[in-house]
Parts: structure tokens; sequence; C-alpha cells
């Protein structure tokens, strides 16, 4: 109990109550820090007031709030425990009081011609968690009783700025948390890269006020670390140098998979000076399902800068920031691997379109039509109209399997050898069995063509027809459409499969119709089949007008279309029409 006069006790209780109404009012920790430098005031007219807090990490004080000292210069302060004034109090946890600081070794000068200092140390449940200091510019200005006295509140005091702290700590980390969580929700819905990384250090500064920032990643092929995104002092800037794994704190932590805090670079042998200015450095390894994809690296110009609650942010938010980047670029590669496609795609239109005869050949007693419609996939599907000799004219209509790239190559093949056997012109069926032999011995697994042959006789009027597995043409007589009965195994797959002819004789009038399966497997949204009847119905509807070749080739274009309302094409769509004359 503080030993004074019976008045002077009635002060120290009014005091005590006075002190409790000011910790309880708040627990924002600068206004209370503000408010426990009035009340001290009013019991020791201080001319210097400060407190200091411990950082029990780096056993050292730092000045958290300040009266008559010079700003700039207490920001900087680190006063170690153990020593000066303060750091003795600390240490041997009661109040120091020193009439002439002149006269005292370790005495560290904060303010100039100061002559008495007394320093009381804060203790909360047995754990000194800083100091309260003032100083006067007379020497002797303090007395025992002031020391006494400000050493009997100075437990309430600590006990209200642990208070606050912890409370300071918890709204902090919950905006943190609601920020990360905000942040999060941004990040997943970014996939291109470079805007992904662009947006993580335009948030990241909302986090922690950072003035050097690099997002680096990992090139596993050369296992380094490479700069795709810098920022210095809010400019964007290209840093070209890469990172070997493990070499400088930047490789370290991504070598380790661990944060790596270092409060001076230049006590650290792994740093890498880079940027001149750089004083404290945070990286933070990105990981994702144990694999590092790169690191994030924060620079300051302060010593002392980063720490633990930065490390803990980070770390938190590095797992997120991995998960989109790895999500950004696998989208990257896939959109990479998207345009390789496109390109292929185009190089099978090209191919495709070249394999196509420009026009029809014409016939005295028969005219011809064709319609092509591709898809977007680029299926198999092509027709030609073979070098006979007149009188003669030879249909090809063929659907080589798969799509795209692949399948135009393959009908470049098919056609090649067509046109190499038909030189001899040989019948239907001989073509179709000796395409199959040729393919069979350049057989490709998987590989095959469905192909129909017609060869029109212009003089006789005769239609001979051999089939591999086309759907099956269309002969429409007098009105009446019905299928050509010729069918037979796919080439390229059977060595030894024969194929039957069929032989038509025609008359004026009649329509023969060749097409691929594009045409009769035309869907509807609800996946309902266009199919041959309604195919057979086109034609003799269009045959009873007496529609012209070209003219039954678009009544069927346009009933399918017509059918499908609009669905999306799948498949190739080829039809062929000769109506005799």
């Amino acid at each position: 109990m503080v030993t004074t006069p019976t008045s002077q006790r009635v002060d120290v209780e009014a005091l005590l109550i006075e002190v409790a109404d000011v910790l309880n009012t708040t627990l924002d920790l600068d206004t209370l820090l503000q408010r426990v430098a009035e009340v001290v005031k009013r019991v020791i007219d201080y001319e210097i007031f400060s407190i200091l807090l411990l950082n029990e990490r780096r056993q050292e004080l730092y000045f958290r709030f300040q009266i008559g000292h010079v700003p700039e210069v207490a920001e900087r302060i680190r006063v170690k425990v153990g020593q000066g004034v303060t750091g003795r109090a600390v240490e041997e946890r009661r109040a120091i009081l020193v009439d002439d600081v002149s006269k005292d070794e370790n005495y560290i000068e904060a303010v100039a011609r100061v002559r008495s200092e007394l320093a009381v140390p804060l203790i909360t449940k047995n754990k000194v968690i800083g100091v309260i200091d003032i100083e006067a510019r007379e020497p002797g200005y303090f007395k025992e009783d002031h020391a006494r006295l400000l050493s009997l509140i100075a437990s309430r005091i600590a006990v209200s700025i642990e208070n606050a702290r912890l409370y300071t700590r918890i709204v902090r980390q919950a905006g943190t948390l609601a920020l990360l969580n905000d942040i999060s929700r941004d990040l997943t819905s970014i996939l291109n890269l470079d805007q992904l990384l662009k947006r993580i250090g335009d948030l990241l500064v909302k986090l922690i006020d950072y003035q050097m920032f690099s997002i680096l990643l990992l090139d596993e092929s050369k296992q380094k670390l490479v700069h795709r995104f810098s920022v210095r002092f809010k400019e964007n800037i290209q840093l070209k140098h890469d990172i070997p794994l493990g070499r400088g704190l930047v490789g370290a932590a991504a070598e380790l998979k661990k944060p790596i805090l270092v409060p001076d670079v230049s006590k650290d042998s792994r740093y890498i000076k880079v940027n001149p200015e750089t004083r404290s450095e945070l990286c933070v390894p990105l990981v994702h399902n144990n694999k590092v994809l790169g690191v994030l690296d924060l620079e300051h110009t302060r010593r002392n800068y980063f720490n633990e609650d930065h490390v803990r942010t980070m770390v938190t938010l590095a797992a997120q920031i991995a998960i989109a980047v790895e999500n950004a670029t696998l989208y990257e590669r896939l959109a990479r691997e998207e345009q390789r496609l496109e390109r292929d795609l185009a190089m099978a239109r090209e191919v495709q379109h070249h394999l196509l005869p420009p026009t029809c050949p014409t016939q005295q007693n028969a005219e011809m039509a064709s319609r092509f419609n591709p898809a977007h996939a680029i299926g198999g599907d092509m027709y030609d109209f073979l070098d006979y000799k007149a009188p003669r004219a030879c249909i090809i209509v063929s659907d080589v399997s798969g799509k795209g790239a692949p399948a135009a190559l393959y009908a470049a093949l098919v056609s090649g050898i067509i046109r190499s056997v038909a030189q001899g012109e040989p019948p239907p069926a001989q073509l179709l069995s000796s395409v199959n032999r040729s393919l069979n011995q350049r057989r490709l697994d998987a590989n095959y063509v469905v192909l129909c042959c017609a060869l029109w006789d212009d003089e006789k009027r005769i239609m001979r027809v051999a089939n591999s597995g086309l759907p099956r043409p269309i002969y429409c007589h007098q009105g009446h459409a019905h299928m050509i009965e010729a069918a037979g195994l796919p080439l390229g797959m059977f060595p030894d499969a024969a194929y039957d002819e069929i032989t038509i004789h025609a008359s004026p009038g009649d329509v023969f119709v060749f097409f691929s399966d594009g045409i009769v497997d035309a869907s509807t949204l609800k996946d309902e089949q266009f199919g041959r009847v309604r195919l057979e119905h086109v034609i003799a509807k269009q045959s009873d007008r007496d529609a012209s070749a070209q003219e039954m080739a678009d009544a069927i274009f346009d009933a399918a279309d017509e059918f499908s309302a609009g669905a999306p094409v799948f498949d190739d769509q080829t039809v062929v029409v000769l109506k005799v004359k």
C-alpha cells in the first residue's frame, strides 16, 4: 500500500476509481493509451510520457504511444530487454527510478536534455507486456511516491492494455478473414492467368501494405522460378532474371515448401540483393496437392516490417491463390490446346474442301446435282465423280471413320486409292474390292470407310450400284421412292470381304439419291431423328412436281434443317442426286 498522508490516501482511492472508469469505457487501444496518459498527467506532472510494448519473440521494446518524443525517432527505436532504463524495468520486473540519467551508464537517450526518468513495468498474469516511462528535464524530479503510485495503477493498466490488444487482434482477424473470403471468391472467378496475377497484387495490398511484391511460378522442366508479375512502389515492372530452385530466400521457400520471414535481409546469407532498398522480406510458397507451383514474395524498406500475423495471413491466402493459379494454368493450357485444335480443324476443312469436285459432270440423258454441309467438328464425308470414259459416269459417296484432322487425312488417303484404282475403270463391286485390299495393306487401327459406288451408263440408262456400309441409296420410279438393297462391310476392316452389285434399268423421270448418314441422323433438340421415311417422302413429293436434280437436293436439306429446328449439326451431310431425262 502506498505510504502517504491520510488526505493523500483519499486521492489515491479517487485515482483508482477514476482509472477503473477510464479503463472500462473503451477497448480501442489508441483511445485507451491516450486516456491513461491523461490520468497519469493529473497526478504526476510529467513532461515526456511513453508506453512501450514488448515483442516477446525478439525480446525488445517498441514505442506504442508517446508524448514529447520526436515521432520519426520513436518509431525507429527498439530497446532490448535489460538495456536502458526501460529495458531494466522489464528485466527486473520492478519500477526503476533514476534521479540523474547523466550518471547512469545504461541510459539510452531518446529525447535531448532529459535528466530524470521513471520506468514502471506493465505486468499481467505474471507476464511483462510493456513499460510506462515518464521523463523530465530536471534532476530528481520524480519521487518514490510517484514510483509507488504509478506501480499501483500499472497492473490495472496492463490488464486493460492486454484486453484491448486482444480485442484489436480479434477485430483485425475477423476483418482479415472477411477480406480473405472476398478475395478467394474474387480469385476463383478469374481464369486468365495474367489477369489473375494482377488481381492478386491489387487485392493483397488491402491485407498487407507492401512496397515490393512479386509472383514467381515454377518452370518444372528447368527447375527455376520465373517472374510472372512484379510491383515496385505501386508500379508494374518486368523482371527477367529467373531463380533456381533452392537459391535465395525465394528459392529456399519453394524448396522447403515453408514460408520464410526475414526481419533484416542483411543478416541472412541466403538473400540475393535484387532491390537495394529492401530491408525485410517475406516469402510464401504456393503449394497445391503437395506440389509447389510458385512463390509469393513481399519486400519492404523497413526492417522488422513483416510479422507472424502477416505470415499466418499469407499462408491462408496462398492456399487459395495456389488453387486459383492451378485452375488458371489449366485453363491457359486448355486454351492453347483449343487453339491448336482449331488450327487442325481449319486444316481439315481445307483438305476436305479440296477433295470435293468443283462441279457435277453433264450427261445427255441425265442431270446431276450435289450438296454438302460440313459439321463444325468435321466428319469424314466425301463425294466425287470419277473420270470414266463417256457415256459412263461414276459417282462416289463415302464417309470415313472419326472426326477432325485424322478423318480428313484418312479421307485423303482413301481418295488417292480410289483415283488410282479408277484408272482401270472397274465396275462398282470390283472397285470396292480393290480399295478394300489396298486399305487393308495399309491398315490403320480403328480406321475404316463406308462407301457407295454407282456407275451410270448414260447411253443405256442403266445404273449399277455397290455399297460397303453407307446408308442404302434411294431410287424413285413413277413417284414411288424405295431403298436400293445394296449393302456390304466397311472398307479397310475385312481383307476378304466380297461386294454385290445391283443393276437398275431406269426410265426418264426416275431419280437416284445417294446420301450420308448425316441426313437421316439429323435430330431435334429432343433427339428425334429425321429418318429414312421422311427422306423418301421428300423425294417422292419432289418427283411428283418434276423438280430438277438441284431442286431435289435443296429440298432434302431444307426438310432436314426444318426438322432439326436449329439443333446443332454433329455430322457432315452429303447428297448427290441423279435425275434421268
